[in-house]
């Protein structure tokens, strides 16, 4: 059963997944929240497997409290939920440790099949999210890189598993394969062979 507790400051919103997860036999909805203080003392006591997190919160933007939540609870994967479709908040989500990002005008299928995909530690955007990502993806420039990224994409380089690599950076497994899928979304390409072929080609590495 994949555990999931949203995060959104419209009451409309949280509703409206609500009922759209409703009926689903591997999903268990745990509850909602509309404050990040308040998200952080339910964490304290009990972890969803899946967090939806609203991008323009109360307190805090859901940039900013993407890296608190990985920080403290790494093992909790995030969905960015937005109306945005700026392919820098996207992107900035995406680097920030979220593992997906989906708009709130996704489809239910596409929804549900984000949080499951989630749940096991994968990837998941969408066509429209893909597109953006695609249509400003810059021409000459390469993506800038975290200092995570750049020492996972080093080990990659080196041929690790992301089994070997999380025991090197003492990461957890779902961090690293994390890392991996927000660098593949960042240069826009399908495998690490090719992430690490371009990154090499740029002398990135």
């Amino acid at each position: 059963m994949i555990k999931v507790f949203i995060i959104d400051d419209h009451q409309m919103i949280i509703e409206g997944i609500h009922s759209l997860l409703e009926g689903e036999n591997d999903i268990e909805w745990t509850g909602s929240t509309k404050l990040p203080n308040d998200l952080f003392n339910m964490l304290e006591h009990k972890q969803p497997d899946v967090l939806l997190m609203d991008i323009n919160l109360p307190q805090k933007n859901g940039l900013e409290l993407c890296v608190e939540v990985k920080q403290r609870f790494p093992a909790i994967n995030i969905i960015g939920l937005s109306t945005s479709d700026q392919a820098s908040t996207i992107r900035k989500m995406l680097e920030n440790g979220a593992i997906s990002y989906l708009l709130k005008d996704a489809s239910k299928t596409e929804l549900i099949t984000a949080i499951q995909m989630a749940a096991k530690g994968k990837n998941y955007i969408n066509f429209s999210v893909a597109q953006v990502l695609k249509d400003n993806m810059p021409h000459h420039d390469m993506p800038l890189l975290t200092k995570r990224e750049k020492e996972v994409l080093e080990w990659i380089a080196e041929g690790l598993t992301n089994q070997e690599i999380a025991t090197k950076l003492f990461l957890s497994v779902t961090t690293v394969d994390s890392h991996r899928k927000n660098m593949l979304t960042k240069f826009n390409v399908k495998n690490s062979a090719a992430l690490v072929k371009m990154a090499i080609t740029n002398k990135m590495i």
